[in-house]
């Protein structure tokens, strides 16, 4: 189960992550980031309460990564060893901007 909250102010879209981003939930968060990027300049993935991210949730993270790299920033805030973990096995600690 993912919970998602999302905040969006001048420019800056935020996505507060609860729970498990697998390959049940990772449609869910690629919905809503499609439905709400477009002019965003800065894009905020919080990750505090995420336990968990398999491959088709980095799958989405990585095309967010993308559309950003074309009109503003992407950062990943509060990350869990558990996720970071993840990040560096699989090597988007080098292609996130995590904070």
């Amino acid at each position: 189960m993912l919970n998602i909250a999302k905040t969006q102010n001048e420019g800056v879209l935020t996505f507060d992550l609860e729970g498990r981003l697998d390959t049940t939930t990772s449609p869910q968060l690629e919905e809503a980031i499609n439905g709400s990027i477009a002019g965003v300049k800065e894009l905020i993935f919080d990750l505090e309460k995420l336990e968990y991210i398999s491959s088709a949730g980095l799958r989405v993270l990585l095309a967010a990564q993308k559309t950003m790299n074309k009109q503003g920033n992407m950062t990943v805030l509060h990350v869990s060893e558990e996720v970071m973990e993840i990040f560096e096995v699989t090597g988007f600690s080098d292609i996130l901007t995590i904070q």
